[in-house]
């Protein structure tokens, strides 16, 4: 195995909590983005979209938990918001 690609979408109600949910993931892309993988972000209609590379399964495995740990505290804002 070469390396493995994935994209993953996260889609919002509103162009306006994905803006919000967007820039508070900017600062910690930086952090995400490692030796064996690279992450970057984009912004689709209503959506953030994820590009993941990552050089083997391990590395994949890292960064998909951490954009779940993203979604888990997205959805604990989003609660607290209510």
């Amino acid at each position: 195995m070469e390396k493995i690609i994935s994209r993953i979408e996260i889609e919002f109600k509103d162009e306006e909590i994905r803006d919000i949910s967007y820039n508070s993931f900017i600062p910690e892309l930086s952090q995400l983005s490692r030796k064996r993988t690279s992450l970057n972000i984009e912004k689709g209609k209503n959506s953030i979209i994820f590009n993941v590379t990552a050089t083997d399964i391990t590395a994949f495995r890292a960064a998909v938990s951490d954009i779940i740990n993203f979604g888990k505290m997205l959805e604990k804002s989003k609660k607290l918001l209510k």
